[in-house]
């Protein structure tokens, strides 16, 4: 058993043993916040593809936990930004699970940073405790002066809405390396919408077996046969995109060429394949897979929601075009 079989192994047990724990015991407990933080700030110095084990059995379980916009999207942010001083204040923090974190990326509001005070509206955000923001060629820390929590279709991953009204803003990195962060984040996406998308996988094929229609289980139809397996194949087919993606920074070149690509991929290919395994699971099901009282609503509305995170599929193919056909 590899490194990371055994680090889902343990995030799965965790979470099916204390669905209710709050992100801080999670966090400090398994000590996944920090996988990506370095030893010498109190981390595991881990890498993508240890966040992408976490990440997808997040997605299986369909947790609430701010592990993207914490774990990924700020570690990666401060650790970009090459800042010692703010590397040293933010990374432990973060690290033990004591705050989660949000981070604006370019083209993510309209902001303007003006001697040292940062002003304007970033209309969605994933909701986090400290939140950095790309503005002005900088990652600076700011505290919004407001607040708005939106109404979602998927209530499990809040989103906010963040207003800056000339509040001091302080350096937390150069923001040059801003795309890098994208795709890291990009790519633990991916596997967690993979694990959505296996567990609707599971889901389906347990049900398919013991429902009976005509005296028989309606697995053994064709029609529900042929589903199965084009899912299956779609599953499979998402988790490679995805490892794919999680290793691709082993071989960046100097431009990082490969994870900008390898992301894309994931971001395209693993939005549409959890968007179809979400539906399908529904199909499936039939009048029980609409109602509240089941959880494929969920996965559905989760899968609805993440296809919009760092743009939708078209926007990583349209990427992927001008990278490869120049």
């Amino acid at each position: 058993m590899t490194v990371t079989d055994e680090l889902r192994h343990v995030v799965r047990s965790y979470l099916s043993g204390r669905p209710g724990a709050p992100w801080q015991a999670f966090a400090g407990e398994l000590g996944v916040a920090g996988l990506a933080v370095p030893e010498e700030y109190g981390g595991a110095g881990g890498g993508p593809a240890e966040v992408a084990a976490v990440a997808e059995e997040l997605g299986r379980a369909l947790s609430p936990y701010p592990f993207l916009q914490t774990a990924v999207l700020a570690v990666e942010a401060v650790k970009a930004g090459g800042d010692e001083e703010a590397m040293a204040r933010l990374l432990p923090v973060l690290a033990g699970g004591g705050r989660s974190a949000t981070v604006a990326l370019p083209g993510d509001g309209d902001l303007d940073l003006a001697d040292g005070l940062l002003s304007g509206t970033v209309p969605y955000a994933l909701a986090g405790d400290l939140v950095l923001v790309y503005a002005g060629g900088m990652l600076v820390e700011a505290e919004p002066t407001r607040r708005v929590r939106h109404r979602t279709m998927d209530e499990s991953r809040p989103l906010e809405e963040l207003t800056f009204d000339r509040v001091p803003a302080r350096r937390a990195g150069d923001g040059s390396g801003w795309a890098r962060v994208r795709d890291l984040s990009v790519a633990a996406l991916a596997a967690e919408q993979t694990g959505g998308a296996a567990s609707c996988l599971e889901t389906a094929t347990a049900y398919a077996k013991e429902r009976h229609q005509f005296g028989r289980p309606i697995g053994s139809f064709q029609a529900v046969k042929h589903k199965l397996a084009d899912l299956l194949l779609l599953v499979e087919s998402a988790r490679s995109a995805a490892l794919g993606a999680a290793g691709a920074e082993k071989a960046e070149g100097a431009e990082g060429a490969e994870l900008e690509e390898a992301a894309a991929i994931a971001g395209s290919y693993c939005s549409e394949a959890y968007l179809t395994a979400a539906g399908e699971n529904i199909q499936i099901h039939g009048g029980i897979g609409v109602t509240l009282e089941h959880p494929a609503h969920r996965y559905f509305k989760r899968a609805t929601s993440d296809a919009q995170l760092f743009g939708p599929p078209q926007a990583h193919r349209a990427r992927l075009a001008a990278r490869v056909l120049g």
